[in-house]
């Protein structure tokens, strides 16, 4: 078995005295797309701000790419290709498109315009607006630049937290075609999602957390069929803290 770009064994984060996740372990193999879903305060978020090196953990270890990266700082973790797509998107709204994505590739020196030219090709609709500010795009169009600056990272491993949250239906279903679009050129893609359902349709393998705990995993088919695990962890589709 080969060894995973990606592990997390027995994460543990603390906010003061509360403990918001508890032993969580995952393994995330090259080329796969892996999702933790839960309800809200599940933990997910805090998992992944951890292994982007936004939070340090209280205890566990993060390996990427066979390092071990615990206590490593997210701008480092960005220059080894680990990068995140932060929930609620957070770009910068006074700053223009174009510029959104050059402090996305500020670490690819002689090759960022190349990068940035790609993600022109695959978001035609940030191309033609490349010199308007963040600001003036709608929410799903923000959706999109935060999704184009993690990529002109060059990253190996994408981690997107929340990606569909308070996004109309119709472009819930864009966001979740250019995950699977960027899955399947090669980059591997870790998604943390309230929308368990639609998540595990398009996921590998997923982790249902509750309580900052895992409590099922396994082959993302194979929790969509157990109707135990739907019925307690999943909920029904489209419903208020299931987007």
């Amino acid at each position: 078995m080969s060894t995973p770009i990606l592990s997390v064994e027995d994460l543990r984060v603390s906010y003061g005295r509360v403990e918001a996740v508890r032993g969580v372990s995952f393994a995330v193999e090259q080329g796969s797309l892996v999702t933790l879903v839960g309800a809200n305060g599940a933990g997910k978020s805090s998992v992944i701000n951890a292994v982007s090196g936004l939070l340090r953990p209280a205890g566990g270890r993060i390996t990427f790419q066979g390092r071990d990266v615990t206590r490593t700082p997210a701008h480092k973790l960005v220059g080894r290709g680990l990068v995140q797509v932060p929930e609620g998107r957070q770009i910068l709204a006074t700053l223009t498109i174009e510029e959104n994505l050059q402090m996305g590739a500020w670490h690819t020196r002689g090759t960022a315009q190349r990068s940035i030219d790609a993600v022109y090709d695959r978001f035609p609709v940030l191309a033609e607006r490349r010199a308007l500010p963040a600001g003036a795009l709608s929410g799903g169009e923000q959706q999109m630049l935060a999704i184009a600056r993690a990529l002109v990272a060059a990253p190996a491993v994408v981690l997107m937290d929340e990606p569909s949250m308070g996004l109309a239906p119709k472009i819930v279903d864009e966001v979740f075609r250019v995950i699977e679009e960027i899955r399947a050129s090669g980059t591997t893609v870790v998604l943390v999602e309230q929308n368990a359902r639609r998540a595990l349709r398009a996921a590998d393998h997923g982790y249902v957390l509750q309580s900052g705990e895992v409590v099922h995993s396994g082959p993302a088919a194979g929790l969509l069929a157990d109707e135990r695990i739907v019925q307690a962890y999943l909920g029904i589709e489209g419903t208020p803290g299931q987007r």
